[in-house]
């Protein structure tokens, strides 16, 4: 059995790109923005992924079937990224092994620093790592949570953190490695209670420490990846990036 699995989040309507694609089809220099990450987590040496598809499911499945190693789960409802990754539950029902998930809206995502979280599972096993990196720009990201001797502790969303949790400068990028039935186990736990009413898988690595389980989180990734795409604007400068090479 393939010991590295994937979930790339695909669900969502790109409503700031004033399109009624799905998000992740967005074109981006001339290809749909999951084509990117796609062949990041392929390099990174991460297959089968699964792709979640939710708003005009048909046409992520019709864009993306000529892949190799896909398989797809549908969010009908989008109900956050919890919600998103439960919907992945019977295609990771027989899985024991550690499981990437990751937006499909990142198309500057690297191979290398896919490996890097890999290999440091491999190494060192855990529940949980995540790929973070400190941001000078951090408005809208959650903040990592860390105690007095460094421990990683739990995420806070942007809008439900207090001023004190908004000044912490080291985010979450939204790149995690489970282990595959620590993270099964948690969904069941999330809820809504929080300022947009939605199942946030960043509340899985907190509720994962309070069970007393091993959650790490890793600065490797690279500052180009911190570059996401939520307006026209973002696409123009992602565009631009990707051209200077």
């Amino acid at each position: 059995m393939n010991l590295r699995m994937a979930v790339v989040l695909a669900a969502g309507k790109g409503k700031r790109m004033k399109s009624d694609l799905p998000k992740v089809l967005i074109p981006v220099c001339g290809r749909p923005m999951i084509e990117f990450v796609l062949d990041a987590i392929h390099a990174g040496g991460v297959e089968p992924v699964i792709v979640v598809a939710g708003h005009r499911a048909e046409l992520v499945r019709e864009a993306l079937g000529s892949r190799k190693n896909i398989k797809f789960a549908l969010q009908a409802e989008q109900l956050g990224t919890g919600h998103a990754v439960a919907s992945c539950r019977e295609l990771l029902a027989d899985y024991d092994g550690p499981v990437l998930v990751v937006a499909g809206d990142a198309p500057m995502m690297r191979p290398e620093s896919i490996a890097r979280l890999f290999e440091d599972y491999e190494r060192e096993p855990a529940s949980c790592i995540l790929g973070t990196r400190d941001a000078q720009n951090t408005d809208g990201l959650g903040r990592i949570l860390r105690d007095s001797a460094g421990n990683f502790i739990g995420i806070v969303e942007h809008k439900d953190a207090s001023e004190e949790q908004r000044r912490i400068t080291e985010v979450n990028m939204s790149y995690y490695v489970f282990n595959c039935r620590d993270l099964l186990a948690t969904l069941g736990e999330l809820n809504a209670d929080n300022a947009q009413g939605e199942y946030y898988i960043t509340d899985c690595p907190g509720l994962l420490v309070k069970r007393a389980k091993r959650v790490r989180a890793l600065k490797v990734l690279q500052p180009c990846e911190a570059l996401s795409i939520n307006t026209p604007e973002d696409l123009a400068n992602v565009e631009k990036v990707m051209r200077n090479g």
